[in-house]
């Protein structure tokens, strides 16, 4: 009679741990809750709804996509950090939020590695420096000599503060003098429509972001900030070919899950993000080199990342404002 608790409770463990490795065997079986730390229509949502359309269409459930802007996506990745830890709560982090920010904020409502379980990079992109369709300016050179012809400097807009746009024009006002006002937005999808207006004198975002405008004619994409030339923008020069030899800052996408995902269910996740990179429609889309997928070579990046922008900050003196 004595060991008839504990055969119940081991009985009990084993129906728990199987239930467990049912449910994630399964998984997923219901809708996934992606959030982008960004508004629609920047660089981040474009790669996001790329990346999860095909995931959704291989896995046979939705992805919601909640865009959550603001702070530079240190509010987003915020939310994302209080998720439940079980698949269904995924985020499309970015060297702004995870790398940068850290560094740049005093206090974040998150810790890049404690908080979080790294999926899988997605995708690596320069930034565009780009100026309205309208503006005299017709290169870097022309708006570096611009800028110092004012005494209050050009208008610098960017998607936000602590951005990896932010600190490339810091990392660009170091390289060249440069005289600027930095004025941060909320997203792309607020700072475009100045610029091309010419409230703002010149922008930096990722190029996946400037790429429509510059289509449409509407913004002039001066350069990139890559050390060769963006495949899919091969007529842009780069800011090292317009005499600023060495300059690079690039940026790039991935995946994660609040931290004590099962382990499980971040292969498996991982796995799916590698099939949906191979698929030529999305390579299509994401032109670019390739990234090195899966949990390792993310977590690899960021740790080398956090320290590389760390430095930026420091040595720029860049602040929030």
């Amino acid at each position: 009679m004595s060991q008839k608790p504990s055969i119940y409770l081991t009985a009990l463990l084993l129906c728990i741990a199987c239930g467990s490795a049912v449910a994630q065997s399964a998984y997923p079986n219901k809708p996934i809750r992606f959030i982008v730390p960004f508004p629609p229509g920047g660089g981040t949502d474009i790669v996001a709804r790329i990346i999860t359309s095909k995931m959704s269409e291989n896995l046979g459930v939705q992805f919601i996509v909640d865009n959550r802007g603001g702070a530079g996506g240190t509010l987003g990745i915020g939310v994302a950090a209080t998720g439940t830890p079980d698949g269904y709560t995924l985020v499309m982090g970015q060297t702004s939020n995870l790398a940068i920010g850290p560094a740049l904020y005093p206090k974040l409502p998150y810790d890049t590695f404690r908080d979080f379980t790294p999926i899988s990079l997605v995708y690596e992109a320069p930034l565009a420096v780009s100026v309205s369709a309208r503006s005299s300016i017709k290169s870097v050179k022309e708006l570096i000599a611009s800028s110092k012809t004012k005494s209050s400097g050009l208008n610098f807009a960017s998607p936000g503060n602590g951005t990896v746009a932010h600190l490339s024009g810091e990392l660009l006002k170091k390289a060249t003098g440069m005289n600027f006002v930095h004025i941060p937005y909320k997203g792309a999808a607020q700072a475009i429509p100045d610029l091309i207006a010419g409230r703002a004198d010149f922008y930096i975002s990722s190029l996946e972001s400037a790429k429509p405008h510059m289509q449409a004619g509407t913004i002039k994409v001066l350069a990139v900030t890559s050390l060769k030339r963006a495949p899919d923008a091969p007529d842009v020069q780069t800011i090292a070919e317009a005499g600023y030899k060495g300059f690079e800052a690039v940026t790039w996408w991935g995946v994660l899950a609040p931290n004590g995902t099962p382990p499980a269910i971040v292969k498996k996740l991982a796995a799916e993000i590698e099939r949906v990179l191979a698929n030529p429609d999305t390579a299509k889309h994401l032109v670019g080199p390739k990234v090195q997928t899966g949990p390792q070579a993310f977590a690899a990046t960021l740790k080398a990342d956090h320290k590389k922008w760390a430095e930026v900050v420091r040595e720029s003196g860049a602040k929030v404002n």
